[in-house]
């Protein structure tokens, strides 16, 4: 691809050409997915995108990667700070430099499946102006990629909402939504110790309709060196407050006060207890509150 120049380490240095997505990928100590990520965008058959890789951490294996990965591909774009904030901040840091129309997510230790995913989504967008983003449909596997299950979420946008306040209604890494939106509600809540993703939803929510894709778009590790398992006290405390603060914009309060209380006890069990069963109530709480299941996608 024309057009771009790369560039690595912390250089704010401009980017010649403006493409039409920006995809961010944050990404610390899992130098062993960065590859099976990074290609899953470069096998996009929308070529017209930028990857801002930001690096939080002193990881010396995950940056000769990433190194290898800039001069390979021009549209890549590395960040390495060796003093990282949160997620929300590592996440607004990438998105200052960003200069797609759109942005698109992908955690570094999950990746995409269909190679027109891209492009679906942008299509979407730009045909449905009253939209503010789009996500879709998620199979989860564990470290080793043997299937646990495949999911999708709700499809139109009043079943998004009825659901909203209970969990995430958009699997992060497989949506898209317009960057000037995000621009507009200053991007993600530094604030927030967790959960800063759904947070930014239910605010996207707020400004125009969501909509998911009825079919798998990524793949999501789930194991115990993710985060989901790291951050699980840091995360119920941040469902609490994102519950009270989106309880009048959305239904379901009481019922979604409950359940996040709930998981506030869990999250205080003994760490032995929590992660003998971490992985299966993830599973569970992915079912319950998806679309509906799937058997498995169609990924080689």
């Amino acid at each position: 691809m024309t057009g771009t120049v790369s560039y690595s380490s912390d250089s704010s240095a401009p980017v010649s050409g403006s493409p039409q997505v920006s995809v961010l990928m944050l990404t610390c100590d899992r130098p062993q997915f960065l590859g099976r990520a990074i290609q899953s965008v470069i096998r996009q058959t929308l070529e017209d995108w930028e990857l801002i890789v930001v690096q939080d951490g002193p990881n010396q294996q995950t940056a000769r990667v990433m190194e290898q990965w800039v001069k390979r591909d021009p549209r890549i774009r590395y960040f390495h700070r060796d003093r990282g904030g949160n997620i929300a901040n590592a996440c607004n840091y990438g998105l200052a430099r960003a200069r797609g129309q759109y942005v698109a997510i992908l955690d570094d230790d999950d990746y995409w499946v269909p190679a027109d995913k891209l492009r679906k989504q942008v299509a979407f967008l730009k045909s449905h102006p009253d939209y503010a983003g789009c996500g879709g449909g998620m199979t989860v596997v564990d470290e080793n990629e043997n299937i646990q299950m495949s999911y999708l979420k709700p499809e139109q946008d009043d079943e998004i909402r009825s659901r909203a306040l209970y969990a995430n209604p958009m699997t992060h890494s497989t949506t898209m939504f317009r960057r000037s939106l995000g621009e507009g509600i200053g991007y993600y809540d530094e604030s927030l110790a967790g959960y800063q993703d759904w947070d930014i939803w239910l605010r996207f929510g707020r400004l125009g309709k969501l909509y998911n894709f009825p079919e798998v778009f990524a793949r999501y590790t789930l194991w115990s060196g993710g985060g989901s398992f790291q951050q699980q006290r840091k995360n119920v405390l941040s469902a609490v407050k994102i519950v009270f603060r989106h309880r009048t914009g959305y239904r379901g309060f009481t019922g979604a006060l409950a359940l996040v209380l709930m998981h506030v006890a869990y999250a205080h069990l003994p760490a032995s207890v929590r992660k003998s069963s971490f992985s299966f109530l993830a599973r569970r709480k992915k079912a319950i509150f998806a679309g509906k299941q799937k058997g498995t996608d169609s990924a080689q």
